[in-house]
């Protein structure tokens, strides 16, 4: 039986976020929104995929939450010539010497951890990018007819640089709608790169400290399912997504710019991020406030434009905008 939450302990637990945006913050330099959106992702308990070109902190940031958090992280460094085996675990050929029997053992690789950063994900083959789907989804690995289930809890967190760079390959659609958040990291504005030189070139580092364990992240992530999201912000969520779809949309810009719409997945990422960016905000109430700001996270990913969009540079956030624009709030 779960213990009633008192405005006591759900304070205590706010607390604790603010902690580990604090301790976070320690170690990287501004980006605030993005370390908001990706706390969101944390606390709904889905998978996170950072891009921006090379050199703007992302590996660090995912780090820093790593470090904050009191929980088993691995890195992996994907590059053109990683396996799945280097991501999942082989079997290996044991002998037992007291009788000579010999018996294949399991591996284990680094996606069993809790928090698994995939270091530009876009650098491998689509082989070795889909040795992640079951992980993302299922949050078990199976190997030859066996299946291991991940420690809990499981997140991938993974970065990306711009497909317009050499040497990617692009994510397949099943891949990215595994993704609750697709969050975009742009460079920083003055103030904040002269306090990155400031901060990275003289001696030593900031430390990040542990300040949660897996126990009050999970705690967490369940309070997160308590927040209220009202009959008008659920049917507009609803609306949103289906008008991202050109067969049935009123919206020009989707018929035009758009060849497939997102599925009803993105209408389950948009209500559970809003449920937590309003929890990372102290409200226990989701509001069409949180459903802006994490529209075009939740959606960009899981719009396939059309011949037409890429022709006038027209981007996933462009149709996003016009859908929030097209499609009004209920009344």
């Amino acid at each position: 039986m779960s213990t009633p939450l008192t405005e006591q302990s759900l304070q205590s637990q706010l607390d604790r976020l603010q902690a580990l945006r604090g301790a976070i913050g320690a170690a990287v330099v501004g980006q605030q929104a993005v370390v908001e959106q990706l706390l969101t992702g944390l606390l709904a308990g889905g998978h996170c995929l950072l891009e921006g070109v090379p050199g703007l902190g992302k590996t660090l940031l995912v780090r820093s939450l790593g470090e904050a958090l009191h929980l088993d992280f691995h890195r992996i460094q994907f590059t053109p010539d990683l396996m799945p085996s280097d991501i999942l675990g082989t079997e290996i050929l044991e002998e037992d010497h007291g009788t000579g029997r010999r018996h294949f053992k399991f591996q284990r690789g680094p996606v069993f951890t809790h928090l698994l950063l995939a270091d530009e994900l876009n650098r491998t083959p689509p082989k070795t990018q889909a040795a992640l789907l079951e992980a993302m989804q299922e949050r078990t690995v199976s190997y030859a007819g066996v299946t291991h289930a991940l420690p809990q809890p499981f997140f991938v967190l993974a970065t990306q640089n711009p497909l317009e760079q050499a040497g990617t390959y692009p994510l397949p659609e099943a891949q990215l709608d595994r993704f609750l958040l697709h969050i975009r990291v742009d460079y920083p504005d003055e103030a904040e790169e002269r306090a990155i030189l400031e901060q990275t070139t003289g001696r030593g580092g900031a430390r990040v400290s542990a300040v949660m364990s897996g126990e009050e992240l999970l705690s967490l992530q369940q309070l997160v399912r308590d927040v209220a999201v009202g009959e008008d912000v659920l049917t507009w969520i609803t609306r949103l997504v289906r008008a991202t779809r050109p067969q049935t949309s009123d919206v020009a810009a989707v018929r035009e710019w758009v060849r497939w719409g997102a599925g009803p997945r993105a209408g389950q990422s948009l209500v559970l991020a809003c449920k937590a960016r309003a929890l990372l905000h102290g409200r226990l109430a989701a509001t069409r406030e949180d459903v802006r700001a994490l529209a075009a996270p939740v959606m960009r990913h899981r719009l396939l434009l059309s011949f037409v969009a890429e022709a006038e540079r027209r981007s996933a956030d462009d149709v996003v905008a016009a859908v929030l624009d097209g499609v009004a709030f209920p009344r």
